[in-house]
């Protein structure tokens, strides 16, 4: 499924070499799978902000509150067969209600190429809270969109 995520949509932007690790990252401490008709149909990720992530940077010098404060939301890919479903949603609406229970702050960042994903979060009253230029690699930049859960 992820590999037919990536092939139309373009995520991941860099195919990992080991997409079961991938989507297993080292920081992630809980991750959910969505299934529709007995079949596998989406995935998301909440993990603690590592080095390179640059949404709980900005969303700890706009509140003022520590960047350990913050749960970086990762991962989120849906079936393009089970689009127009919710399902998205839904994974977003979960990986929030475990970061409130945890007492920790959702943030998320998401390539500015990748407008879908921009509207879903969005439509959802997520917060906008700096696009910026991201450097994944010596020859790669990647301008990102942070945005931060509703309040």
């Amino acid at each position: 499924m992820l590999a037919q995520v990536h092939d139309g949509d373009g995520y991941p932007v860099n195919w990992p070499d080991r997409p079961s690790e991938w989507l297993m990252e080292p920081s992630q401490f809980a991750s959910w799978v969505a299934e529709l008709d007995g079949r596998v149909v989406g995935h998301i990720g909440l993990s603690c902000g590592g080095a390179g992530d640059v949404a709980p940077i900005h969303w700890s010098r706009l509140e003022g509150k520590p960047i350990q404060s913050t749960a970086v939301v990762s991962r989120l890919f849906v079936s393009p067969t089970a689009r127009g479903y919710g399902i998205g949603a839904l994974l977003m609406a979960e990986v929030v209600r475990e970061a409130q229970e945890r007492d920790l702050y959702p943030v998320l960042d998401v390539v500015a190429t990748d407008t879908a994903a921009a509207a879903l979060y969005e439509r959802l009253g997520w917060r906008l809270l700096a696009t910026v230029d991201q450097r994944w690699s010596p020859a790669q930049t990647v301008t990102v969109h942070c945005y931060a859960a509703p309040a």
